[in-house]
């Protein structure tokens, strides 16, 4: 709970910068001073709250809070990366407002002095007369001295211009997220040779999802729909990665219980992710082994299979690391010290990081999720600094690392570049 706390005083600050300057692109710069820019700074204010309030309220079981939060909170970011975007045409734009109107030529000339006589009748030479020239020069006034920097009324329609075209592409990508992380999943079909792996083992399937992230926008018919696709592709193996809730199994019980309904031929497993340690672990870990899926908690367990053997270890989170009973950390060398090398190995394990420790006990393949793929363009970029493969196969220290996209979400019900995903991956004898 207090890692919750933590995560929302940070997002609640970094929000709060982000709304401020939302708030000057989108209302300061688009309005004059009045009742509008008013307005627009109450909402900026109301909607800087929502995001916090969301976090906090949904874990205090105000649900009706998530689906407004959340999707502010996306709106919020693609108004943030589309503004960040413009800002440098926006800025050469300005610059090139500013220097013709420092170069404008004047519109009329002075007029020319011109030398007349005068009328008078006179024996001595008439003096000459500068028509035009009515007296001595007038200083030139204030506002001559130094030209206008810009153009009020062009500022104020170039700042409308790219407010008006930053909502309507992050409201346009903010919608095609929603739709496609609300739609159903996609099939994932990969194959991953083992050196190892037994010629009579060879197309051995396992059906793998991850990130399933039961909670206050997801439930029990979100279940349903896995459980069914995963069904489809009759597999040998099931392999539940990690991240199954966002809730207690009082909250969420019912919306887990169709896993019960999971078929393969030689089980179903589950190792544990992140959100389960924020969620009561020790409470799924039992609800879960009652729905029928082993929970491997840095545990191996052979797979004997079309006359091979197969080890299938799983290992409890990284982030559990610290802890101790059924929420213990990771322990690679209990799930995987003391085996008979010659057999393959594939291990369970919710972050791709774990490949880094793994790799040192020779595991042929990894199995994870957490990243989500990154869920969101362009968040993929940040993933890629804490994790070393973001989304299908890849490879650590000689450790091959398969990442799952997640069926689910957290956070915005949005995925843009990261369909959800369910993945059959299909072992072959190299």
């Amino acid at each position: 709970m207090l890692a919750v706390l933590g995560f929302v005083g940070v997002l609640a600050l970094t929000t709060g910068l982000i709304h401020l300057y939302l708030w000057k692109r989108l209302v300061r710069d688009t309005t004059n001073p009045g009742r509008w820019r008013r307005v627009g700074g109450i909402a900026a204010l109301v909607l800087a709250l929502l995001v916090p309030a969301t976090l906090i309220g949904t874990q205090a079981g105000l649900y009706w809070l998530a689906w407004p939060g959340y999707l502010w909170l996306a709106l919020m970011f693609y108004l943030l990366v589309v503004l960040a975007v413009l800002e440098v045409p926006m800025f050469v734009t300005r610059l090139v407002l500013r220097r013709r109107l420092a170069t404008a030529e004047p519109t009329t000339a002075a007029p020319e002095p011109v030398l007349v006589a005068t009328a008078e009748p006179t024996t001595a030479a008439p003096e000459p007369v500068l028509v035009g020239a009515a007296g001595p020069p007038e200083p030139p006034a204030a506002d001559a001295v130094t030209a206008p920097d810009h153009d009020p009324a062009r500022r104020l329609l170039l700042a409308r211009g790219a407010a008006i075209f930053a909502g309507l592409t992050a409201t346009g990508i903010t919608g095609y997220g929603v739709r496609t992380a609300l739609g159903p999943p996609r099939l994932d079909r990969v194959q991953i040779p083992l050196a190892k792996l037994p010629r009579s083992m060879d197309g051995l399937r396992i059906a793998t999802v991850s990130d399933i992230h039961l909670g206050p926008l997801r439930g029990r018919a979100h279940t349903e729909r896995i459980v069914a696709a995963i069904n489809r592709l009759d597999a040998d193996l099931v392999a539940v990665v990690g991240d199954l809730v966002d809730g207690s199994v009082a909250e969420l019980g019912p919306a887990a219980a169709p896993l019960r309904d999971l078929r393969s031929r030689y089980g179903s497993f589950f190792v544990t992710g992140n959100h389960e340690y924020y969620s009561g672990v020790e409470e799924w870990v039992q609800e879960v082994d009652r729905l029928g899926l082993r929970v491997l908690q840095n545990q191996r367990q052979e797979i004997r299979a079309r006359g091979g053997v197969l080890d299938l270890a799983g290992v409890n989170d990284l982030d559990a690391t610290g802890s101790s009973g059924l929420a213990a950390g990771p322990d690679f060398a209990a799930a995987l010290g003391d085996r008979d090398p010659s057999r393959p190995v594939v291990l369970l394990a919710h972050q791709p990081l774990a490949a880094v420790e793994a790799a040192r006990y020779d595991v042929d393949l990894q199995l994870s999720g957490h990243t989500h793929g990154g869920q969101v363009v362009p968040f993929n970029l940040v993933v890629r600094l804490a994790q070393p493969v973001v989304s299908g196969l890849g490879e650590v220290d000689g450790t091959k690392v398969y990442v799952t996209n997640g069926a689910g979400f957290w956070g915005p019900p949005v995925r843009v570049g990261a369909e959800p995903q369910i993945s059959l991956v299909e072992l072959r004898s190299a």
